[in-house]
C-alpha cells in the first residue's frame, strides 16, 4: 500500500450503521431548521444595515462615509454592506406586496427587522436570489401581486401559506432568470428596428451567460475575487474575462448599462 493511501486510511472517519427512517427525518428537519436560522440571521442582519445606512449612523460617530465606518467598525468591505442593503430592500418590496394582497387592512410591521426575517423564512429566498432580483424589486412586487389577485380572483386555491410561498418563489425565479424587456414601443425605422432586435438576442444570451457565471462564482464574490474564479472558465470557452465579469453584474442586476463597453 501506497504512503499516500496510508495517509487516507489514517484519517478516514470509522463507518457508521445506516440511521433509521425516523433518525434520518430527525435529522433531515434540524438541518431545515438551521437553514431556516442561517436565512432569518441573514435578514435581520440586512435590516439592522438598511436601518443603519438610513440613520448615516457614521456621521455622529466621526467616520467620514459610510464605507469607512463598515470597514472600521466591522471588518466588512463597501460592496458587501451594499449587497446587504440590496437583500432587505428586495425582501421589503416582495414582503409588503404579500401583505398588500392578503391583507390590505393590515398597517405596516413597526419593526422593520423582524418583518424581513420573517419574510425570508417564510419565503425561504435565497440570499443569492434577491441580491440577483434587488435591482428589479417593481417586477417582482408586481408579478407578486398579479399572481396572488388572480388566485384569489379565481377562488380555485386559498391564499394559505404555502401557496403564497410557491407564488413569491416562482415570481423570484421568473424575474431572476429573465431578462429585462426591450422597450414597449419599437422604432418605426425596419433599419433601426432589426438592430434593436439583434441588440435584444445578443441581451439575452449575454443574461444566460451571466447566471453560468454566478454558478461558478456567487454574488456575494467582489469583482476581483469573481475575475480569479472565472478566469480559467472564460479562458476554456473563449470569453474575454470582461465580458464575463460584465455578463455577471448583467444576471445580477438587469440593468443593460452593466454590458456598456464590454459586450454592448
Amino acid at each position: 500500500m501506497g504512503e499516500h493511501d496510508q495517509d487516507q486510511d489514517d484519517v478516514a472517519e470509522p463507518a457508521r450503521p445506516l440511521l433509521t427512517t425516523v433518525q434520518a427525518r430527525e435529522v433531515t428537519t434540524a438541518l431545515r431548521e438551521a437553514m431556516d436560522d442561517v436565512r432569518r440571521s441573514v435578514a435581520v442582519l440586512a435590516a439592522r444595515v438598511r436601518d443603519a445606512h438610513a440613520a448615516r449612523v457614521w456621521i455622529p460617530l466621526g467616520y467620514p462615509s459610510w464605507e469607512a465606518y463598515c470597514d472600521a467598525e466591522f471588518g466588512i468591505s463597501r460592496a458587501q454592506a451594499y449587497r446587504l442593503l440590496d437583500v432587505a430592500r428586495a425582501l421589503g418590496a416582495i414582503h409588503g406586496a404579500v401583505t398588500a394582497a392578503t391583507d390590505p387592512s393590515r398597517t405596516r410591521d413597526s419593526d422593520p427587522a423582524a418583518a424581513a426575517a420573517a419574510a425570508a423564512l417564510d419565503y425561504g429566498l435565497s440570499q443569492r436570489a434577491l441580491i440577483a432580483v434587488s435591482g428589479r424589486t417593481g417586477d417582482v412586487a408586481e408579478l407578486i401581486t398579479h399572481r396572488l389577485a388572480t388566485l384569489a380572483h379565481s377562488g380555485l386555491q386559498a391564499l394559505d401559506g404555502p401557496t403564497v410561498r410557491a407564488v413569491v418563489r416562482q415570481a423570484v425565479r421568473d424575474v431572476r432568470t429573465a431578462p429585462p424587456p426591450p422597450p414597449a414601443d419599437p422604432p418605426a425605422d425596419p433599419t433601426l428596428a432589426a438592430l434593436r432586435r439583434t441588440v435584444d438576442d445578443l441581451a439575452a444570451s449575454t443574461h444566460a451567460i451571466g447566471e453560468l457565471m454566478l454558478e461558478v462564482a456567487p454574488a456575494y464574490l467582489s469583482d476581483t475575487e469573481a475575475a480569479d474564479v472565472l478566469a480559467p472558465l472564460c479562458e476554456e470557452i473563449g470569453e474575454p474575462l470582461d465580458h464575463g465579469l460584465a455578463a455577471r453584474r448583467y444576471a445580477l442586476s438587469g440593468d443593460r448599462r452593466a454590458l456598456h463597453g464590454t459586450v454592448l
